[in-house]
């Protein structure tokens, strides 16, 4: 079973078996009287089995087949993935998703590659479709988008009828290609509709750029297979001359593999640190990650730039910072989850599930989840900023080095 582990969001593609069920010791009732025996039934039917029985998911099937009004409508597929969908989707964890071949595929795509879309991230919140991040440069933080932002339409369809991938369906399509979306946001009071052409989405992980004076800034966009190797490249490059001080932007990144983190943080670190504390089901003690110790740019002074749609991973690195003293975390307050995946993605027909596995904490045991960390400065970006082409954040970062 091929398993990679995520610290994540990437939810823009939020999406084992059917016979799944839970280990739980096998309850006896010695039947004696009416009373009892309908005591044992009650237990019987309130306390789940490894293997519950699936008469009645076949009784249901059968049914269908052989009464339903429209048997084209019957696809045999569709309706087992649907079957285990509506399974996982009862566990209420908007991070636990089963993804059929396409969503799959998808989902690889969204961490390894290209895609065509508007380069918003989303997520469910409160049963809401939301926006967790907006990919830099894209076209909808060109609209204006932001996290946070709920859909309540796609094209003047009704967002809580809609299953996660069938809005993201929606909202994806051909470059040049528009879609309309109606949104609300909370401090606005009132929903308002943007009209988004549609472009190639690049997933580039790490972008970087002399600011002069021997600052630096790197951009990180989401944790993934190639992040090591994109950072190795930078700071080689970096180091070259003479650095006084590095700008990590985090904001907007939605996450990633937790691999990567630890990658990022072992160039910023100095010897091998904790970082993070993975705690799994069943478990007494929390797994420590460690960095791997070779801390290229551990002497350099540091400031980590967070916001709203900072998630998962980006958390683990802002959090390490923080608990660390290694840096100062500037910005706003980031997204809140805490809340460890793993991906099985060789199921049959190339499907895969995405399942929460263990909860992560910060070097200090702080679990941030549905919390977020609480930058050490914070500086706020407006809509006025993002019109203007502003960034005060930025700005109050080199202003930090810069002293």
């Amino acid at each position: 079973m091929s398993r990679r582990s995520l610290s994540i969001l990437i939810p823009v593609v939020i999406v084992f078996s059917f016979l799944f069920g839970l280990q739980v010791g096998k309850v006896q009732v010695n039947s004696t009287g009416t009373g009892d025996k309908a005591l044992s039934s009650f237990i019987d039917s309130t306390i789940p089995s490894s293997r519950p029985s699936l008469s009645l998911f076949w009784d249901v099937w059968d049914r269908l087949q052989g009464q339903y009004v429209d048997p084209k409508a019957l696809n045999s597929s569709t309706m087992l993935y649907g079957a285990i969908k509506g399974m996982v989707a009862s566990l209420n964890d908007p991070y636990t998703v089963f993804m059929d071949p396409t969503e799959s595929k998808e989902f690889k795509n969204n961490l390894q590659g290209t895609l065509e879309g508007i380069g918003a991230e989303l997520s469910v919140k409160d049963k809401n479709l939301v926006i967790m991040s907006v990919l830099k440069s894209s076209p909808a933080e060109k609209a204006g988008l932001k996290a946070n932002d709920v859909i309540l339409k796609i094209d003047n369809s009704v967002t809580t009828d809609m299953t996660i991938y069938q809005a993201i369906t929606k909202i994806r399509g051909e470059k040049g290609t528009s879609v309309k979306l109606l949104m609300y946001r909370k401090e606005k009071g009132d929903s308002f509709e943007v009209t988004i052409a549609r472009d190639t989405i690049r997933l580039d992980s790490i972008t970087f750029e002399d600011k002069g004076n021997g600052l630096f800034y790197i951009g990180l966009h989401q944790f993934t297979d190639s992040t090591k190797m994109e950072l190795d490249d930078a700071i080689s490059k970096i180091i070259l001359k003479e650095p006084k001080g590095i700008i990590l932007d985090l904001r907007n990144n939605g996450g990633g593999y937790l691999q990567a983190s630890i990658d990022v943080l072992s160039e910023f670190l100095s010897g091998k640190k904790e970082v993070v504390g993975i705690h799994r089901r069943d478990t007494k003690d929390d797994v420590k990650d460690v960095t791997s110790g070779s801390g290229r740019l551990s002497k350099i002074p540091l400031v980590v730039l967070i916001n709203g749609s900072s998630a998962s991973a980006s958390e683990i690195v802002a959090g390490a910072v923080q608990d660390l003293k290694r840096g100062i975390v500037m910005g706003e307050k980031s997204y809140g989850k805490g809340t460890v995946q793993e991906i099985e993605d060789n199921l049959e027909g190339s499907a895969s599930l995405r399942i929460t596995i263990a909860k992560w904490f910060t070097p200090l045991g702080r679990s941030i989840d549905k919390v977020g960390v609480i930058p050490d400065t914070v500086v706020k970006l407006t809509d006025d900023d993002l019109k203007k082409d502003r960034d005060p954040q930025l700005d109050a970062a080199m202003k930090v080095l810069k002293k």
